[in-house]
């Protein structure tokens, strides 16, 4: 099992200094931003423009998602344990049983398959 990492990017560290405006002003408006694995743990990441974000295998123990779009945001294999995810869209091949799975008991979330 992987361990959340702490990213070498100057966007990670945008988002670890608590500055989601500046990371919105400065993401690249095309492409992916790699941030696998990484550690997001107890950030306010509201107001996060998420598009073009790789999320996959990210933790986001007790972080606050509120309000977020992550519809088109890859997010399997995250940890979302003890989050504040009200308001915030998932993407589709996440079941609500398995969100809220991973918010209560901290497992990953695994994308349905049809």
């Amino acid at each position: 099992m992987s361990q959340p990492k702490v990213l070498d990017s100057p966007l990670y560290t945008m988002l670890r200094n608590d500055d989601v405006d500046g990371f919105n002003q400065e993401k690249p408006k095309s492409g992916t931003i790699d941030f696998v694995g990484g550690d997001f743990r107890g950030l306010d990441l509201r107001n996060l423009d998420t598009a073009g974000i790789d999320f996959t295998d990210a933790y986001f123990r007790s972080a606050d998602l509120r309000g977020l779009d992550l519809r088109n945001t890859p997010l399997e294999g995250a940890s979302i344990a003890h989050a504040q995810i009200s308001g915030a869209f998932f993407p589709r091949e996440l079941t609500a049983d398995e969100i809220l799975m991973s918010v209560n008991f901290g497992t990953r979330l695994r994308y349905r398959t049809h």
